[in-house]
């Protein structure tokens, strides 16, 4: 006799709807993951007005996000958007990337790379690129932590294992480039396990800005392949 004819009918519909929820949980990660993807590989070769056409995988992903956030009951707070834990989240940050700005500072200076703060986007103010850079990576760590994350933990649990998971999607979808897709592997696993211990979607934001910024910044534009993903990468302008 299997293990399954032991269990009382209410131990059985309890199993059932575990398995339920997790087969549930990676459907809406690959859900979400495959309409961003899309969206990223059709804005590389999208030209003029035909770039609209990116709204509609990128809408897609938001609707689904807030369709499973309203299905499971969940609130901003639960999903990060709140201040009462932005300390805590902050100091886990801290040191992970105080360790990655010296990796960034080592890898420019031994590349022979000139070190220059003020070259991500030279043609906005550096104030400005920094507000851009935190809203872009609200919207990479909603997307990232609030739904995949949440819904990683679900599948296989809290800990290295979700966190993991979670890296390695963030950096899929920075292929083909390699020197992205292991940078944003790196970022990937630190917010991933921040994100488990202190939700906090502001402090991630911020870390995600800054972090952009000095790997811009120190690591030779060369090998960041000037931070193209999709199609684009095997373009020459």
């Amino acid at each position: 006799m299997s293990s399954m004819e032991y269990l009382k009918p209410e131990d059985s519909q309890a199993v059932g709807d575990v398995i339920g929820n997790r087969a549930l949980a990676g459907w809406e990660i690959a859900s979400v993951v495959s309409s961003i993807f899309i969206a990223e590989w059709l804005a590389s070769v999208a030209v003029d007005w035909m770039r609209i056409a990116v709204v509609v995988p990128i809408g897609l992903a938001f609707v689904l996000s807030i369709s499973s956030h309203h299905l499971r009951g969940e609130t901003l707070r639960d999903l990060g958007f709140r201040l009462d834990n932005f300390l805590r989240a902050a100091g886990l940050l801290t040191l992970p990337m105080i360790v990655t700005a010296i990796v960034c500072l080592a890898i420019g200076w031994w590349t022979g790379e000139r070190i220059d703060f003020l070259r991500w986007h030279i043609s906005r103010p550096l104030a400005v690129q920094l507000i851009l850079g935190f809203a872009w990576g609200f919207v990479q760590q909603y997307m990232l932590q609030s739904l995949v994350n949440r819904r990683a933990q679900i599948v296989w649990g809290r800990g290295w294992l979700s966190v993991l998971v979670v890296a390695a999607i963030f950096a899929g979808l920075h292929l083909p480039n390699p020197a992205l897709t292991v940078a944003t592997f790196v970022g990937g696993v630190i917010w991933a396990a921040v994100y488990q211990r202190a939700p906090n979607i502001f402090a991630l934001a911020i870390s995600h800005s800054l972090m952009t910024w000095i790997v811009v910044s120190t690591v030779p534009a060369s090998a960041l392949h000037h931070l193209r993903i999709g199609l684009k990468y095997f373009g020459s302008n």
